[in-house]
């Protein structure tokens, strides 16, 4: 049986990446990028708003958004270590807080932005952070969302294909047969799961415009290189019946949700933003 889940404490003790400055700079540099074709805005991407990276860890991501013109920055983690390294380096213009994404420390309604960056299947109960996150957020304001797929083939923190379609038990010894892990942490949700987890808000999808046009969004980190121009030059000519037909499999989805009827305000694109159909 595997074990019970609790809180991943200390978590940029044991994963590497999320220390790997290069990369989550090139992330941040894509979140906004996406945020600033949803508000429309080409330059200080956030100038005057007030904004908050829910599960920050060592800051690099909270640095970045800080840079976008943030008029207050936060930074939310229950990482000790990591939101000490992030203090020490970037607490002159960023905020960061200890607490639990459950119980956010903030007013109803007062944040204007905030990110949610592949932290759902680190955590226990997505569910309430996803209801906590509704609950500050500002009426226009603007949630960006990065999740990973259970059903895209290889699992991006053990490098295991299909580790994410396995019950847990069979999960915990899949990976310590790999020698990577003791037992299998995350719990991924499908495409189905993860439109029924932001059920109330109004989302669009950036997933196949950001693959379509990675220049655009910063977002070479995808598909780099020769390959990312190959790819990026066939998805922007995928028929969008085509594209919505891969959508069950894609291994990670770009959204941005609102709770209000807000829409992209960016320049048209080959491949534009879907509207996520509610469940």
């Amino acid at each position: 049986m595997s074990a019970e889940r609790v809180a991943q404490l200390a978590y940029s003790e044991f994963q590497a990446a999320m220390l790997d400055e290069e990369k989550r700079r090139r992330k941040a540099a894509k979140i906004v990028a996406v945020l600033g074709h949803f508000l429309g805005r080409d330059r200080d991407v956030l100038d005057g708003l007030t904004v908050a990276d829910i599960g920050c860890s060592a800051g690099f991501i909270a640095d970045e958004l800080a840079a976008a013109g943030a008029r207050r920055t936060f930074g939310v983690d229950i990482d000790v270590p990591g939101l000490r390294k992030a203090a020490e380096r970037f607490g002159e213009r960023v905020e960061f807080v200890c607490a639990d994404g459950t119980a956010l420390p903030f007013p109803d309604g007062s944040i204007d932005v905030l990110v949610f960056n592949h932290i759902y299947e680190h955590v226990v109960d997505p569910d309430a952070i996803m209801a906590e996150m509704r609950r500050v957020l500002a009426d226009d304001g603007v949630l960006y969302l990065g999740l990973g797929n259970r059903l895209g083939v290889m699992e991006p923190h053990y490098k295991l294909p299909f580790l994410s379609y396995l019950p847990p038990a069979l999960a915990d010894r899949y990976v310590r047969l790999s020698g990577r892990a003791d037992s299998y942490y995350e719990r991924y949700r499908t495409r189905r799961g993860l439109r029924r987890m932001v059920r109330g808000l109004r989302v669009w999808d950036y997933t196949f415009p950001v693959l379509a046009t990675p220049a655009a969004f910063a977002g070479s980190e995808l598909f780099p290189g020769v390959v990312g121009r190959v790819a990026g030059g066939v998805l922007a000519r995928l028929p969008r019946s085509v594209l919505r037909g891969l959508l069950p499999v894609v291994p990670t989805y770009l959204w941005v949700a609102t709770k209000g009827a807000r829409r992209p305000a960016g320049a048209s694109l080959p491949q534009p933003p879907d509207p996520v159909s509610p469940l």
